[in-house]
């Protein structure tokens, strides 16, 4: 996480168009609706953190940020319980190595459109859409993963999706992925046929939870690695 001081020298942020010194916990105060721009005056690099826990947060507009040299959006809007809808149509992360927790926590958002999250050099996904209760439905199909290596709870508590194409994925690499699909359940039908888990070392948990699920595409299934797997090879057996 960049420091207070860092920020304030790259970042002037304007509260209903009256400028204010840059605060990670900033207390408002009153309630109500307000107006908060933010203006870069360098390239950042990164952005991990920075909405993270704004609690009252409906509405993200992000088509103006600059991103492109960006490596780290690590918990960028973790938190952000009231968040329904981020503008990401013009948001550029061909340089983001680090999407941990992206969105975990947003509970109240509904549909995202990630068409223009560009992914091919991101090596951690972990908890990325953790606890995101609402989303019914996430399109994926854009995603490169050739370069993932952590998908830990990527999926986890997504307890409104009730199916999840990643027939695109690329796990090659991939080494955790530990509950990837927790308590997801409304989760009736997934598509893991591109899956390849022959690097993968952890994949406890990974359907737990997951009791609505009928309709599973496993092909690729490789547990030659894994430990600790009882509970899987149980639950999979039915789909046998």
């Amino acid at each position: 996480m960049q420091n207070e001081e860092e920020i304030n020298e790259k970042c002037q942020i304007k509260i209903n168009d009256k400028l204010v010194p840059f605060k990670y916990n900033f207390k408002f105060k009153e309630k109500g609706k307000y107006k908060i721009k933010y203006s870069f005056n360098h390239l950042l690099k990164k952005s991990d953190y920075l909405f993270s826990y704004c609690f009252s947060l409906t509405k993200i507009d992000l088509s103006n940020f600059n991103t492109k040299e960006i490596t780290n959006m690590s918990n960028m809007f973790a938190g952000c319980s009231s968040l329904k809808s981020i503008n990401l149509s013009n948001i550029n992360t061909e340089k983001v190595t680090d999407m941990s927790f992206m969105f975990s926590g947003c509970k109240s958002l509904i549909n995202i459109n990630l068409s223009n999250l560009n992914t091919q050099n991101v090596t951690d996904m972990d908890s990325m859409f953790f606890a995101c209760f609402s989303l019914t439905n996430i399109n994926l199909s854009n995603f490169n993963t050739q370069n993932v290596n952590n998908m830990d709870s990527m999926f986890s508590e997504c307890k409104s999706l009730t199916s999840l194409n990643l027939s695109s994925f690329n796990t090659q690499n991939v080494t955790n992925m530990n509950s990837m699909f927790f308590d997801c359940e409304s989760l009736i039908s997934l598509n893991l046929s591109n899956f390849n888990t022959q690097n993968a070392n952890k994949m406890n948990s990974i359907f737990f939870r997951c009791s609505s699920l009928i309709d599973i595409e496993l092909p690729k299934f490789n547990s030659q690695n894994l430990e600790n797997m009882l509970e899987e090879i149980r639950f999979l057996k039915k789909f046998n």
